[in-house]
């Protein structure tokens, strides 16, 4: 969807968010879209790179535990 808009298209929502929000606003919006853009992205990698099993253990603790789980299996 976005892949269609081009650049006339960014510059005429640029012109009009101006429009409307005024040059002193701007740059506000541009950091408040962009913490929240930061924000989701680090939420979603979480979510994606959080395996369910861990039940809330960080990732230290799951390779420790492989770590203990591999020596008991070869008796080291």
């Amino acid at each position: 969807m976005l892949q269609n808009i081009g650049i006339p298209g960014l510059i005429l929502i640029l012109v009009i968010a101006l429009i409307i929000f005024g040059p002193s606003k701007l740059p506000e919006i541009g950091r408040a879209f962009g913490s929240t853009l930061k924000e989701f992205k680090k939420a979603t990698n979480d979510l994606v790179n959080n395996d369910p099993k861990d039940n809330g253990r960080s990732n230290d603790e799951t390779k420790v535990q492989a770590i203990d789980r591999t020596k008991s299996n070869t008796g080291s």
